[in-house]
């Protein structure tokens, strides 16, 4: 397999910036496949199991950067890995960076300001999982910034996760869709564990209620297409399900929630969303337009 510009992909050199749980995951992904690569990180001492697997361990930013044609940085806040990176001089000349680092769009967008006005050519990507599932190919990474990184380091890029790929030509917005899938995991996560202290208040156990429900439950994203079709259109009006139908199952379970003396501030605050919709003169709308009370006033 060879990259975009004809470099044979097993032959890539490989710099990994930040050897926490995840950098060094990262870099072990890369010395499986049989990169050259090259560590650093401020505690040498983590570099130790990947240099016994065949890592360079450099003693400097600029001496890991200038042994990497791709450098890839995965350390704590994006201030920090633009410091490191700027560290780095003219060891940066001819290099592609690739930032895994967490935070959020602006940062991003700062980095990749700063790689523009330096020269370099910036990948900004949002990796999906922990460490234990790099290399999966059911991992995401979702890129945004160069295309032309993204295509020449494609097959090296592809050994940290099999889906995913460039969503945009911005670097900030990877860190969006991630923010949008954690923000999704969250809340769906508290409603099921609210579920979970109804359902052993009753004795009943979560996981036969998994088995008895789970359709129900499945079905649930199913609804995320149309949802996201009316928010991206503007139109909320439905014949079926409208948020006045909705308002007296959300009554019902704060109710039955403040009978068994279950926390009922998750179940109150949609509660409270439903009833602003109403008074607002939306109750033929359906749930989707509740969008409105998480937008910028």
């Amino acid at each position: 397999m060879t990259t975009a510009s004809g470099q044979a992909a097993e032959q890539t050199s490989v710099t990994v910036i930040g050897l926490g749980e995840m950098g060094a995951a990262l870099a072990g992904a890369f010395l499986d496949a049989g990169h050259p690569t090259a560590v650093w990180n401020r505690t040498p001492e983590k570099a130790a199991p990947l240099v016994a697997k065949g890592a360079q361990q450099a003693g400097t930013v600029a001496e890991a950067v200038a042994a990497g044609s791709l450098v890839v940085v995965s350390v704590k806040g994006n201030d920090n890995a633009r410091e490191l990176l700027e560290s780095a001089g003219d060891a940066l000349d001819g290099r592609a960076i690739v930032n895994l680092t967490d935070g959020t769009s602006a940062e991003a967008r700062s980095v990749a300001e700063w790689a523009a006005g330096r020269g370099v050519e910036y990948l900004h990507g949002q990796i999906m999982t922990i460490a234990p599932g790099i290399g999966s190919p059911d991992t995401v990474v979702f890129y945004g910034g160069s295309q032309s990184v993204y295509e020449q380091y494609l097959p090296v890029l592809g050994l940290l996760g099999g889906k995913g790929g460039l969503i945009a030509p911005d670097a900030g917005v990877p860190t969006l869709y991630g923010m949008a899938v954690h923000g999704t995991m969250w809340g769906t996560l508290n409603g099921f564990l609210h579920a979970a202290a109804l359902l052993s208040d009753e004795g009943i156990e979560v996981k036969k209620f998994l088995d008895q429900a789970g359709p129900s439950v499945s079905a649930l994203l199913g609804i995320f297409p149309m949802i996201a079709d009316e928010v991206d259109r503007g139109e909320h009006a439905t014949p079926f399900g409208a948020l006045q139908h909705h308002r007296p199952s959300v009554e019902d379970l704060v109710r039955e929630s403040k009978a068994r003396g279950i926390n009922d501030e998750f179940p109150n605050y949609t509660l409270g969303l439903v009833d602003q919709a109403l008074r607002d003169g939306h109750a033929q709308d359906s749930y989707s337009r509740l969008v409105e009370h998480f937008r910028k006033p």
